[in-house]
């Protein structure tokens, strides 16, 4: 145990961020560098190392957080990188992109602040990369095997790293310019730098993966000679499909899914352009959906120099408090303030848009471009929102996103019809106990197979997918699977 009396003794402690004025004018991470050390041993030693860590339940990568707790706190940071990276490929990524349900399963969290894990986690990973204890594990042979993974976010990357130390051949397909996915695109600059995407591809190319980018299989190569060409197959495409918002006004310019609008603002920051196409500089922008993407929506908006903004969420403000039909260890849906929120802009909940307003087409065109946005109160009966009377109103929008969540992996490639693979009831690619799928050698990892979760679900599924193929192609596999495919979040 770290420290007996550390949870008497020490409060809890956050990493610090930058002031507002400042870090609004820049893309850089919103976090004090360096902020956490003078700190972060006393904050691990609030960890009361219990009897039953409810925390590995919390986490489905299984994180041993007590023992590295415990490094940590002896400021031992070789020994608490190996017990990091024993469960979890990419802790750098988690450790400032995960919501934490670590956290929320603490034991110290039923009555006090929990342990700040996630924290120490970045704080673990970031030591560890300047101490140069991260570096390439290359397989002592290889197996003479080839695998295909599709998508290169963490669920393909986590995959591939232990399919390749395995000693299988390990070549990752990604159809955008740059390795990533979502990670690289979706994630604004200043919640995780890019950097730490590139060192951890370094690492990897280092130990024998092969990388092709701007290759589309199903449009640039089919299904039939990617099989033809590897032993095995790993679908880890996404769910990269959003969900539509079909009111009156919708195809009106100015009105983009999210995932059009993040992106362009990452090309901006690589240097691949100058201005984004689709920029907030100057407008009244509405992001309707209250998430992680809304919130990065916001943040993105805030930078761009827009004039005001406003989220829009269609359930009510969550509380502040756990609700008794949340009760510990399970993830509640509490009220949250990330650092988007805290550098402006209004958040409305209990609302929903009836229809765009547009200006006439210019000459050339055969739409406007959005002015505003009408919306009205709703209460939910029976699970639906209905609308209230008499609470109708127009707020301006000259840039509005749509960052209401995703619906499944994208089959306007054809990715999907050229596998023939089976669909569940949800429309995600079906899997059994090894994450095959019902073509032969063809398994499935991440949201493609689990539906859009978080980035340690992703994580840990492609840890699962990878003994599942290992097993496929030798028979046998020392290497952990964390989760089975039918394992849910510790929710109710």
């Amino acid at each position: 145990m770290a420290d007996p009396k550390g949870f008497l003794t020490t409060g809890r402690e956050v990493a610090e961020t930058r002031p507002v004025a400042e870090r609004v004018k820049d893309w850089n991470e919103v976090h004090v560098p360096g902020s956490l050390l003078p700190v972060i041993s006393k904050q691990a030693g609030r960890c009361m190392d219990c009897g039953i860590p409810f925390c590995h339940n919390g986490c489905p990568l299984g994180n041993l957080i007590p023992e590295w707790n415990d490094y940590a706190y002896r400021e031992d940071w070789t020994a608490a990188s190996e017990r990091l990276h024993a469960t979890n490929n990419f802790p750098e990524f988690t450790g400032r992109l995960c919501p934490a349900p670590c956290e929320s399963a603490c034991v110290l969290g039923i009555n006090q602040p929990a342990v700040t894990i996630k924290n120490v986690e970045v704080s673990i990973i970031d030591k560890a990369w300047g101490n140069g204890d991260v570096t390439p594990q290359p397989p002592e042979r290889l197996s003479g095997k080839t695998v295909a993974v599709i998508g290169s976010g963490p669920a393909g990357l986590a995959a591939a790293q232990q399919l390749t130390r395995a000693g299988h051949t390990v070549a990752v397909y990604e159809r955008a310019d740059r390795i990533g996915g979502l990670l690289r695109y979706g994630i604004p600059e200043f919640k995780m730098e890019k950097s730490h995407i590139n060192r951890r591809v370094e690492q990897m190319r280092a130990e024998g993966t092969k990388f092709r980018t701007e290759v589309e299989i199903g449009r640039d190569i089919d299904a039939a000679e990617l099989r033809r060409r590897y032993d095995a197959v790993v679908i880890a495409a996404g769910a990269t499909v959003s969900r539509d918002l079909p009111v009156p006004g919708r195809e009106l310019n100015g009105v983009h899914f999210a995932m059009e609008y993040l992106p362009l603002a990452n090309k901006v920051q690589e240097g691949d352009l100058t201005v984004s196409p689709i920029s907030a500089e100057g407008k009244h922008v509405v992001v309707i959906g209250g998430g992680d993407t809304g919130a990065d929506c916001v943040g993105t908006a805030h930078r761009q120099g827009a004039l005001s903004v406003t989220q829009l969420e269609i359930m009510p403000r969550p509380g502040e408090e756990r609700n008794a039909n949340q009760p510990w260890p399970t993830f509640p849906m509490l009220y949250k303030v990330t650092s988007a929120h805290e550098e402006g802009g209004e958040r409305v909940y209990s609302v929903s848009t009836t229809h765009f307003e547009g200006s006439a087409p210019e000459e050339g065109q055969t739409v406007g471009h959005v002015q505003a946005l009408h919306l009205v109160e709703v209460e939910f009966k029976d699970g639906r929102p209905e609308p209230k009377p008499g609470t109708e109103r127009r707020i301006p929008a000259q840039l509005v996103t749509l960052a209401m969540g995703f619906t499944g992996t994208d089959r306007s490639n054809g990715l999907v019809q050229q596998f023939g693979v089976e669909l569940d009831e949800r429309g995600n690619i079906a899997r059994d106990a090894d994450f095959a799928t019902s073509v032969e050698g063809v398994f499935v990892a991440g949201d493609a197979g689990r539906g859009q979760s978080l980035i340690v679900w992703a994580i840990a599924e492609g840890r699962s997918a990878a003994r599942g193929v290992d097993r496929y192609l030798t028979g046998a596999s020392a290497l952990p699977a964390p989760i089975r495919p039918t394992d849910r979040a510790l929710a109710v």
